[in-house]
Parts: structure tokens; C-alpha cells; sequence
């Protein structure tokens, strides 16, 4: 018996703690599962009763690396700081943490409560400074032990992986042959399921549309099973926008054999436990990237191609990213602007009654305050139909050619189309065979499995002739480019390319694709001078470069401006002419006003007004007018007014907007003074 078990020891309880660190091992490593369980047997031969002894096993399969998610391990330090543990067994101290502040927090508390440490080596006292310091140095190898595991197998793995030699699971669409090599996979409707991913994307240049597309056409796209009963077989589904994403970024698709891809990151969460997150690692930092290691289904360079458009069609960042995908709406020059005063791209705005009137506009100086207003602002139709021209022209030589390359393109895309179909009927027709051979084989006594056999058979069937159904009504729905009638009127339509352009049939969205397809992007700067203009600099696909002007049209402010001849004609008549003359002179000279009617006197009049326009000087030298009056009696101007609106003066005015002329002679000049003198209600203007 051992010195160092007391009776104390004894009276308390002994547990046996289980742990390893997968499932796979709890599987396949039984053996190590068994000498864990046979600690029990041990703590009776060192004196403990059967009843006295608890095993903790529902740790199994969990990693020791922390103690989240390790119940019993919470258990057991739990139990051992309430002093009601006598003994902890276990085969070694790396089964009880792998983690060093783990291992000497319960190493403490065994101290303290005097809790006896039990493995295949002996038996020992935390307490005591001796066992205390083995078991810390226990504790501390099994750390070393891992870190040089870890460090063995990242090495081993690393240098095969420069090798191109280490195997993983690789994606939907290829295949390892008999001597390793990644290959192609060999079955014909899975390559052209992910070969028309690539295409798709190539002509919309938007993985969502390419979802769309998939959806249209009833088409399904493939992945491959990885452990479990399904290991290695294929299930065909819907496609996501999330596997759209996985195959364009890639790399093996276009025939690189890359490691490091990803990456874990140890991180503290909220509630202080450390946990690992698998993340993406930078492309730079790759540790591995071999070209051309297998054959693939791009080139790297429309991988890259890829890689940019999609950051291209990301639309959630800091700054407003030029390009990106075509997308409904009017705007034929979405995502092709650039503004010639800031430099930043310029958006699209819908305005009107259901946002049917789209306007270029560059607002970000004046959205992040650097400046009163917004750099431009425009209408959409205006430069729409400039550049179409402009693109128009440019296609004038080449329309035949462009002919031809679409009608080809079409006949491509329709049969590879109709081959997907094709390929997924002969699937479905090996299906149905295979269940009908099952079934003729087995023993017509055994009724139990014939049934199943027969009913697996019939639903092979049934899935056939839907499939077969679908098939035709998808031909049916679909217009096909196959006849010589057809492919002439194709090419006539090329032929008188504007008239398909402006064709009510033809959708915005496809007239931003041939857009982009010539154009790389166009810079607008407003010029300020009269009348306004847009200077447009076109920068094309191969290089060239081209300007334009553009006349903008007028806003309803500029279009109700009366033009400088008329203004300047009525300035020339106001000399001499009063305002409903100056109206008749210009009717008889043929003038009408902004909203296209007849010269009136209230019109002259706001001509007036508005530039400053004095009117005639008809007035004779002996009359007055009521400013001079209240200055030779020294009244103010409202005591002349009463004079005159009771008749004690004669005052006369040519209309309403004149002045009065006021005639005195001397008689009553002498009458007014000496009211003015005896009058006590009279102020003075002075």
C-alpha cells in the first residue's frame, strides 16, 4: 500500500477522468479507451470501496486545449475546490489538459485541499514541493511533446505540399487517378455543370445572374460527399450564390495547386474563452502556389480576370467602385463614369413620380463636406444617346463580323444548354436500369426486399418520365437559333444595327453589355460658361480615346428668361414710350413672350423691374413732382399725397406705375403756405 494514501484520502471520493481528443480516436483507438476504464480496478486495489469511485467520461472525443465544451474536466476542478475529491486518476497528465494555465490551476487546488494526484506512474502529492515540481514538469513536456508533434506534421505536410503531392479534398469537377494526380473528373454532365458556371459568368459578369440563369433553365449543379455512409458520391442540387462564389475563387479551377488558403486564428471571446475560427488568408501570404500543376478549366489570367470583377461588383465599401455588374434600370452608363472635377465615380439617382427619371450626379465633396453642392448633376438621356452614337459609329465596320460571333455564340450556348439536359436524361435512364436489374435479380420468394426492390424501380421510372417532360417543355420555351430562316433573320437584324439598338425589344441591360464591352470609362466635366456643356473623354477598350461636348438642355429657370434682344429692345423704347405702348410695339414687331403669348403691360412692367428699366421722362419742366413739392413747403411726401387724393392740388400720372406731375400756379402756391403756416396738425418733414 502506499505511504502517501491516508485514510482521509480514502474517505473522500476518487475519480477517474476519461478523455481523447477525438472522435476518431474514441473509434479507432479502443485500446486506450479500455486502460482508461481499467483505472477503476486500480483505485480498489489502493483501498477505495466500488461505491466511493466515480468515473468521468463525457470528455471523450473533445480536444484538451481549453475547457470549454468539457463538462466532467468542469466537474472535476469543481468537486476538488469543495475538498470532496480524495484521488484524481488518470493514465497521464496530458489526458487531464492540454492547456499549462489548466493544468497548474488544478494542480493548486489540489494543494490545497490535499487531493491526490494518480497515473500509470505513481502516486503523487501536490502538496508536496517535490511530487508538485515533477507534476509541473509533467505538465510542461506534455506541451513540449505537443508543440514538437504539431511542428513534425506542419513540416512533413508543408514539404509535400511544395511538391504538389499533398492530397485534400478537392472541389466538384475534379478527381485523383490511380498514381495521385488531380485530374479532370470523368463524369461528362458533372465538367459541364462547372465548364457553364465559367461561361455564364463570363457573359453577365455577376454570379448572382449566374444563379439565375441556373434557375431559368432547370439546370443543377453537383457536389461531392466527404465522410460518412456518402463519402465520395455526388448530389446534385440547386446552385447557390455561395457556390457560385466558392468555384470563381478557386484557384484549381484554373489549374494552380495552392496551400494556405486558409488559416486558424486563436481569439478570447466575450466570455474570456479562447476559441479557434478559421479564416481566409491574404493571397500574398499563400505558402504554397504551383501554375499549371493540373489541367484546369480556365486560364489564370480569366482567373484573375474573375477575381477583379467580382471585387468590381462589390458595392458595400468605403468608396463607390467604378464598373461592376450590369443591372437594370435606364442608366446606359452605370458604373462608366468618372467625374473630371473630384475624380470619384458618379452614381445613378431616380427621381420623379416612381423614380422613372435617372440623372447622373457626383455628390461625394458635398456629402462629406468639402464643398456647398454637388460636383455635377445631370440628365441621363442627355449623354446616353452622345455616347450610343459614338458607339454606333465605331461598330459600323465590324457589324457583319459581330454578327457572325453572336449567332455562333448562341448556337454554343443553346447546345451546351440542351447537353446538360441530355446528360442528366442518361443519368436518370441508368438509374431506372439499374433499379430494374436489382429487382430482376433477387429472389422473387423473398417478397421483403422484391417489394422494396419494385417500388424503388417504379419511382425510377416515375423520376424519368417527369424529367423527360420537363425536358420538352424547357426546348419548348426556349428559342433556338437552328434553322437557316432563323440564322438570316439574326444576321439582318445585324445587319441594320441602330434600328436593334433602338429597338423597343431590346432590354437596357443588354445594351450596358455591349457598352462595357467597348468602353473602358468615360470622364464628364461641367463647364461653367454660357451656354452650359458637358466635355465627355471616352477611354475604349483598346486604348484610343475620343472627346465630345455636349449642349445641356436648359433648366425651366433658363427656358422663362426673356433673351437679351428683347430686354435690351424694351430699354431702347422705354425712353420714349410708356409700358402698354412699349407692349403694342413689340407685338406689331413680331416678338412674343417666354411661354409664347402677347407682350402685355404687366409683362413690360416686370421687364422693368427685373433690370432695373426707368421709364419715359415725359414730364414738362413746370410741373413738380411730389418730393420737390414737400421740399418747397416743408411737409412730408403723405401731406402731399392728401393734397392731391382730395383735390387741393392738380397732380396728373400717365398710369399706374408713374409718378405724379404736379402744376401750380401762384395764387395757389400762396393759398398752400399760408395753410401750412396757420396749421397746427401739419408736422414738418423735417
Amino acid at each position: 500500500m502506499n505511504p502517501k494514501i491516508a485514510e482521509h484520502h480514502r474517505s473522500r471520493s476518487a475519480y477517474v477522468y476519461l478523455r481523447q481528443s477525438t472522435p476518431g480516436q474514441v473509434l479507432h483507438h479502443q485500446e486506450s479507451t479500455e486502460r482508461q476504464y481499467a483505472l477503476r480496478e486500480k483505485a480498489q486495489e489502493l483501498g477505495w470501496s466500488e461505491a466511493s469511485i466515480r468515473t468521468l467520461d463525457r470528455d471523450l472525443g473533445k480536444s484538451g486545449t481549453q475547457t470549454a465544451g468539457r463538462e466532467d474536466f468542469k466537474t472535476l476542478v469543481a468537486d476538488v475546490s469543495m475538498g470532496q475529491v480524495g484521488a484524481v486518476f488518470a493514465l497521464e497528465a496530458s489526458r487531464l489538459s492540454r492547456s499549462d494555465l489548466d493544468w497548474h490551476r488544478l494542480l493548486e487546488l489540489c494543494a490545497l485541499t490535499q487531493t491526490l494526484v494518480i497515473d500509470e506512474d505513481g502516486c503523487y502529492d501536490p502538496a508536496d514541493f517535490n511530487d508538485g515540481l515533477l507534476l509541473g514538469l509533467k505538465g510542461t513536456m506534455a506541451q513540449a511533446e505537443l508543440h514538437f508533434l504539431r511542428t513534425r506534421l506542419q513540416g512533413g505536410k508543408l514539404n509535400k505540399a511544395k511538391k504538389g503531392e499533398l492530397r485534400f479534398p478537392l472541389p466538384v469537377g475534379f478527381r485523383y487517378n490511380e498514381q495521385g494526380r488531380i485530374i479532370l473528373d470523368p463524369d461528362e454532365e458533372v465538367r459541364g455543370a462547372v465548364a457553364f458556371v465559367f461561361r455564364l459568368f463570363r457573359e453577365t459578369g455577376s454570379a448572382f445572374a449566374v444563379v439565375q440563369r441556373f434557375a431559368e433553365r432547370g439546370l443543377r449543379f453537383p457536389k461531392r460527399a466527404y465522410g460518412g455512409a456518402w463519402a465520395g458520391q455526388l448530389i446534385w442540387g440547386r446552385l447557390t450564390h455561395s457556390r457560385v462564389l466558392g468555384v470563381l475563387k478557386n484557384p484549381s479551377y484554373a489549374g494552380m495547386y495552392v496551400f494556405g488558403r486558409y488559416r486558424y486564428r486563436v481569439q478570447i471571446s466575450a466570455q474570456g474563452e479562447v476559441r479557434k475560427r478559421m479564416q481566409a488568408v491574404a493571397m500574398p501570404d499563400w505558402r504554397v502556389r504551383l501554375p499549371e500543376h493540373h489541367e484546369g478549366y480556365i486560364r489564370a489570367e480569366e482567373f484573375w480576370q474573375n477575381l477583379e470583377r467580382l471585387q468590381k461588383n462589390c458595392t458595400h465599401g468605403e468608396e463607390t467602385v467604378l464598373s461592376g455588374p450590369t443591372r437594370e434600370g435606364l442608366a446606359l452608363l452605370q458604373g462608366l463614369l468618372l467625374c473630371g472635377h473630384c475624380g470619384r465615380a458618379i452614381t445613378v439617382r431616380y427621381t420623379g413620380n416612381g423614380g422613372i427619371y435617372p440623372i447622373y450626379q457626383c455628390n461625394w465633396l458635398h456629402r462629406e463636406g468639402l464643398a456647398t453642392k454637388d460636383c455635377l448633376s445631370f440628365r441621363c438621356d442627355v449623354l446616353d444617346s452622345v455616347i450610343a452614337e459614338e458607339v454606333l459609329n465605331a461598330l459600323q465596320p465590324a457589324e457583319l463580323e459581330l454578327a457572325l460571333a453572336a449567332l455562333q455564340e448562341l448556337e454554343t450556348r443553346d447546345h451546351a444548354i440542351m447537353r446538360q439536359w441530355q446528360m442528366r436524361l442518361e443519368r436518370a435512364e441508368y438509374e431506372a436500369a439499374l433499379a430494374e436489374r436489382r429487382y430482376q435479380e433477387v429472389d422473387p420468394s423473398n417478397r421483403l426486399v422484391a417489394s422494396t426492390l419494385e417500388r424503388r424501380w417504379n419511382d425510377a421510372l416515375v423520376q424519368l418520365q417527369d424529367l423527360k417532360k420537363q425536358a420538352g417543355e424547357f426546348q419548348l420555351q426556349e428559342a433556338r437559333v437552328a434553322t437557316a430562316e432563323q440564322k438570316e433573320k439574326v444576321l439582318a437584324l445585324a445587319r441594320d444595327l441602330p434600328r436593334l439598338w433602338r429597338a423597343p425589344t431590346t432590354q437596357a441591360k443588354d445594351r450596358k453589355r455591349m457598352l462595357r464591352l467597348l468602353i473602358k470609362d468615360i470622364t464628364v466635366d461641367k463647364l461653367g460658361a454660357e451656354p452650359k456643356q458637358l466635355l465627355v473623354h471616352i477611354r475604349w477598350q483598346g486604348g484610343a480615346c475620343s472627346n465630345r461636348s455636349v449642349q445641356l438642355s436648359l433648366n425651366i429657370a433658363d427656358r422663362l428668361r426673356y433673351p437679351i434682344a428683347v430686354v435690351e429692345r424694351v430699354r431702347e423704347l422705354a425712353h420714349a414710350l410708356l409700358d402698354v405702348q412699349i407692349a403694342d410695339q413689340l407685338n406689331r414687331e413680331g416678338h412674343s413672350s417666354a411661354k409664347g403669348m402677347p407682350y402685355t403691360t404687366k409683362i413690360v412692367q416686370w421687364i422693368r423691374w427685373r433690370y432695373q428699366i426707368s421709364p419715359a421722362k415725359l414730364k414738362k419742366p413746370e410741373e413738380l413732382t411730389v418730393q420737390q413739392l414737400a421740399q418747397r413747403f416743408g411737409v412730408s411726401p403723405g401731406v402731399v399725397y392728401y393734397w392731391i387724393e382730395h383735390g387741393i392740388v392738380r397732380a396728373r400720372r400717365l398710369n399706374k406705375t408713374m409718378p405724379y406731375w404736379i402744376t401750380l400756379d401762384a395764387a395757389e402756391e400762396q393759398q398752400l403756405r399760408d395753410w401750412v403756416h396757420n396749421s397746427t396738425r401739419i408736422s414738418s418733414a423735417s
